[in-house]
């Protein structure tokens, strides 16, 4: 049986305009052929999540699983739908704005959340001294980790608002959104290289726990794919993103492409 969710509806914000990743500022992105600065991944990835929490509740923060695959660029000030079909348990999620279809994904709620020990995840400094990113920034096999990052009630206010959220939950119980944790795995990718213009692809996430506001975010993330593919260069993280050094909030499946085609060409 085939049951559709209330839509949610969004005007999307670039959260990244002056960050480091230039991929999000009009003038850059229009070089790589976009109509401007690229909202961020991460963020549209938070618009998907407001369906299944909304449907699932504490239930999903702590033990949910959902997967996003970024199709095309969404951008400032223009609204996005997010919409979903629920199926035999799995929720089935699309992201349209500009009358273009944005990005896909999945989400469902395991009977359980699997068990992960932080001792199989190596725990490693980021770099001391980020380096202009090549070919060997995330060689294959490689450990990463990421400066702990914390956020203040103030700071998960306005996160809230920038990625327009709605939902009371994360307010009423004191719970830090789920969205903050794929941008702890591009902070891993940032910690460890200076990049030029990059992309995340996608992101699988089972989450392990609901996280507090407050905590300290970091990552302990395995390098499992750098590839080259149509002049793109990607890499892949496997990774368990950890609050308070001690407890497993998620584990990731990141993709990104860290040197798009023009300047993999240069």
């Amino acid at each position: 049986m085939t049951c559709r969710i209330e839509p949610y509806r969004v005007s999307a914000y670039n959260t990244s305009k002056h960050s480091e990743n230039k991929m999000h500022d009009d003038t850059v992105a229009k070089r790589y052929g976009f109509v401007g600065g690229l909202v961020p991944g991460v963020d549209v990835m938070a618009y998907m999540m407001h369906l299944p929490v909304a449907k699932w509740g504490r239930p999903f923060l702590e033990r949910g699983l959902i997967e996003a695959r970024f199709v095309k660029p969404v951008y400032d000030g223009e609204l996005v739908d997010v919409t979903g079909e629920e199926s035999n348990g799995v929720l089935a999620i699309q992201v349209v704005s500009r009358g273009g279809l944005c990005a896909t994904g999945t989400a469902s709620l395991p009977a359980s959340a699997p068990s992960f020990s932080l001792s199989d995840f190596v725990d490693v400094a980021a770099a001391a001294e980020r380096k202009p990113v090549d070919a060997t920034s995330y060689a294959l096999g490689r450990w990463l980790g990421a400066v702990p990052r914390s956020g203040a009630a103030d700071a998960a206010k306005e996160y809230l608002e920038d990625i327009r959220e709605t939902e009371p939950i994360y307010a009423r119980e004191g719970l830090g959104h789920p969205g903050l944790l794929p941008r702890v795995m591009n902070k891993v990718l940032v910690d460890n290289a200076i990049m030029g213009p990059w992309i995340h692809v996608g992101t699988r996430m089972q989450l392990l726990s609901a996280g507090r506001i407050g905590d300290e975010l970091t990552a302990r993330a395995k390098v499992v794919g750098n590839y080259d593919r149509k002049g793109h260069r990607f890499v892949e993280l496997d990774a368990l993103v950890i609050a308070n050094g001690k407890t497993p909030l998620a584990h990731c499946h990141h993709v990104a492409i860290y040197q798009p085609r023009e300047q993999a060409a240069a």
